[in-house]
């Protein structure tokens, strides 16, 4: 028989320590008094980003063949998503890279396309 006693999370049906973010969030002294759900709904969200974000990165690995998240596919993931790339538009994750991508301006032009110079009029190959 169980004892009876659950924790804050447990009783949420959430993973991450909401009593421990309540210290976290009266220890910083962001306001004076700090409500009971607050820590819950705090940690919840703070699960759902992390879950969305490691949903990512892992398809990003699998898209790498790889099984292993590092740096580079947490940020594949976070900047192929657009709300999340808004959400951390100014952080850098280190030994994360950037985007793969190239101008088109610099790619050899394909056979039977129209070419064109500095300032985007065609070029006529008889001139």
């Amino acid at each position: 028989m169980t004892s009876g006693r659950f924790t804050q999370s447990q009783r949420a049906g959430i993973l991450f320590p909401a009593k421990r973010i309540h210290r976290y969030l009266k220890r910083g002294r962001y306001s004076k008094r700090v409500g009971a759900g607050s820590s819950v709904y705090l940690a919840a969200v703070l699960e759902y980003l992390v879950a969305e974000i490691l949903d990512l990165s892992g398809k990003a690995a699998q898209d790498n063949s790889r099984v292993i998240i590092n740096s580079r596919f947490l940020t594949l993931g976070i900047r192929n998503d657009t709300e999340l790339a808004d959400l951390r538009a100014t952080v850098t994750i280190s030994e994360g890279g950037v985007l793969p991508f190239i101008h088109p301006n610099l790619l050899l032009p394909s056979p039977g396309a129209q070419a064109y110079d500095s300032r985007r009029r065609i070029v006529h190959d008889d001139e």
